[in-house]
């Protein structure tokens, strides 16, 4: 098949390629050129904002259009293509959902929506800038929705959760692995056996590839399995993939959040109980469509110990961007232990 990917050259759209070539079919890249790309790829130069035109007269089976956050860029992008490609496949995110306070959350559940004041204000802002993360599951809804007002029935929308393993950006994932790896005390979020759902990368772009061969259509969650990873499962795999002589300390939620400490980013994959009701679904989103289409997951031993091999051959000693200033660790665990002395 030939297939053209919209991005390509970080995380996710890397490991399409990877994932895409070893199944034998012919790509092109489509991005402005500023990230290197595989030697064996075609690339196309241009910004989607302004040079959707290079991309006129061309014939592919798919395109997979993994960056896509402004919603009249991407109905742009897919009123070009519509003649040139028989499935669009636009990466979304569960954070499309109006609501995740419950758990198994489906595909048919309302999606966020954004004011006309918030898509214009959207078109001033950069992708990932301060403001970006209030706006971000609205626009991918609204992103959605630009794509099948196009393609209709030609349209395959896939909503991941947390994305993990090598090549990561955001280290959410990264952080607890090198972490442990490090070894001595470490700070962690009670309860240890609250459950946490991501997929690794690599899963993520073969079932992908999968069901563009396979001709499907529709909307998909594709995380992973929920109710079968615990916060005490990550970490106790960390270490025994690091062999290291890490020991958690297992602080409660009313002291990280009296501290304060910032979930999901100084606090990776923690996701307050008590405090943040909203979310609780958030961690337990149904993924039963994609299982029936043939998405399944390698072991957490193999995602654990592939992404810090890739951290120590490509970023040993650089800054994380999540997780918890070790100087601050060292303080929030001796006044953990000072305060659960006087309890």
């Amino acid at each position: 098949m030939k297939i053209l990917i919209i991005g390509g050259t970080k995380f996710l759209g890397r490991h399409l390629v990877e994932a895409a070539l070893a199944r034998n079919h012919e790509l092109s890249l489509f991005n402005r050129g500023t990230s290197s790309t595989h030697p064996a790829v075609e690339s196309i130069h241009g910004d989607r904002r302004f040079d959707l035109a290079r991309l006129e007269g061309r014939r592919w089976d798919a395109v997979i259009d993994t960056c896509g956050y402004l919603p009249d860029v991407v109905r742009e992008s897919a009123e070009v293509l519509a003649g040139s490609v028989d499935r669009y496949v636009f990466i979304s995110s569960q954070s499309a959902y109006a609501d995740v306070s419950k758990r198994g959350v489906t595909e048919s559940e309302p999606l966020a929506t954004l004011t006309g004041e918030q898509l214009e204000e959207a078109q001033r802002i950069e992708p990932y800038g301060e403001n970006y993360g209030k706006l971000y599951g609205g626009l991918k809804a609204t992103c959605e929705q630009s794509v099948t007002d196009v393609m209709q029935k030609r349209t395959i929308i896939v909503r991941p959760g947390l994305i993990v393993g090598p090549d990561d950006p955001t280290d959410r994932f990264t952080y607890w692995v090198v972490r442990v790896a490090q070894g001595g005390e470490v700070l962690a979020p009670a309860n240890p056996a609250k459950k946490i759902q991501f997929i690794d990368v690599r899963d993520l772009a073969e079932w992908v590839v999968q069901i563009i061969e396979e001709k499907e259509s529709g909307t998909y969650n594709a995380t992973g399995q929920p109710n079968t990873i615990s916060m005490e499962d990550l970490l106790t795999e960390c270490k025994k993939v690091s062999d290291s002589n890490a020991w958690f300390t297992w602080a409660s939620e009313e002291f990280l959040l009296q501290k304060p400490v910032m979930a999901w980013s100084e606090m990776p994959l923690w996701l307050p109980e008590d405090a943040a009701p909203h979310l609780d679904g958030f961690m337990f989103i149904n993924i039963d469509r994609a299982l029936q289409t043939g998405l399944t997951f390698r072991s957490l031993n193999e995602t654990v110990s592939d992404t810090l091999n890739w951290y120590r051959a490509n970023r040993t000693g650089s800054e994380m961007k999540a997780g918890i200033d070790p100087v601050r660790e060292k303080t929030l665990l001796r006044e953990w232990i000072e305060m659960s002395d006087m309890l």
